[in-house]
Order: C-alpha cells, then sequence, then structure tokens
C-alpha cells in the first residue's frame, strides 16, 4: 500500500478532468456555497465511477472494487481485494494512467502474494524495445512488458510519454 506518481495531463480521457478541477476552485473560492460543493461532489462520484468502469473493463480479477477521486488534488483511492500480485498493479495503472490523475492511493490488498514489479514512466521517444533494453539489458525483451501491460495496451507501439508501465522482474 502506499501512493504511486503519475503525470496529470497523460493518460485516458475518461471524464471530464478540467470540469472536475473548475468545481474544485469554484468550492475553494466559496467553501460555504451549498451548489459548488454539490456539483464537486457529483464530479468526483462521477469521475471515481468512471475509473471503476474502466477497471472493471479490462476483466482484472479484484473483489469489491471501489474508486474515489478527490479533484482538488487529483487523488484517485483504489479499494479492493486483487486477486493476484500483477492484477494489483494493473488496477492501479488503471487508476493512475487517466487523465487528471496525479497520485493513486493503493488501499488493495492481494489475495496470493507475489513479488512486485517495478514501474516505468514513458519519456518522449521512448518505444518497449528501447524500454526493455534499459531494464533487462536486451531489447527483444520487450514482449515481456506488453504481456505484463495487456489488457492496457493493446499493441507494442501504442504507448505514449507520462503512461507508466509495469516493468515485472525477468
Amino acid at each position: 500500500m502506499g501512493i504511486l506518481d503519475f503525470v496529470k495531463s497523460a493518460g485516458e480521457k475518461l471524464f471530464g478532468a478540467k470540469e472536475a478541477e473548475e468545481a474544485s476552485e469554484a468550492f475553494a473560492a466559496s467553501p460555504d456555497d451549498e451548489a459548488a460543493k454539490a456539483r464537486l461532489e457529483e464530479m468526483n462520484r462521477t469521475a471515481g465511477d468512471a475509473i471503476e468502469a474502466y477497471i472493471n473493463s479490462q476483466g482484472l480479477s479484484v473483489t469489491g472494487l471501489a474508486v474515489t477521486f478527490d479533484g482538488a488534488s487529483g487523488v484517485a483511492t483504489v479499494f479492493g481485494v486483487a486477486g493476484d500480485q500483477a492484477s494489483k498493479e494493473k488496477i492501479l495503472l488503471c487508476c493512475g494512467n487517466v487523465t487528471g490523475v496525479s497520485k493513486v492511493n493503493d488501499m488493495l490488498t492481494v489475495d496470493q502474494s507475489e513479488p512486485e514489479a517495478s514501474f516505468y514512466t514513458v519519456v518522449s521517444g521512448d518505444n518497449l524495445s528501447k524500454i526493455a533494453k534499459a531494464q533487462y539489458g536486451d531489447a527483444n525483451k520487450y514482449m515481456i512488458i506488453f504481456e505484463a501491460n495487456k489488457p492496457m495496451l493493446s499493441h507494442p507501439d501504442k504507448i505514449y510519454p507520462g503512461q507508466v508501465l509495469r516493468i515485472p522482474a525477468e
């Protein structure tokens, strides 16, 4: 458990990140405004539901999944029990690789404990072969990274700057 950092402006566009930020600013400007407070709560709930639906669409093994979002801080908090360590890490990546999310508060537990993977943030000019060469010393091991990030990755060439990837141990 812990906090993972992500690039707030990179990732899947699942909800109106800009609208959530504006609702947070409106509430901050006048915290006694009940309409602003209700709008902020609605936007945060909508964002949390969208992230949760995205995780469910990936077919990952998790029980009791719940995601909350705080638009003011850009923090998504994820709760539940993942079937295995790989699923847990993929769930965290699903939460963080979303536009508007800058941090993920990991409150997940795991049924079957395994060694944790490391994470890598893609930079401009990266491809999976280049990352594999840096991480494993062999560019031809790019499929290990690709497979470790399925189903979020649909093709080895479809990565983008700011995206965070799982890098499993060899």
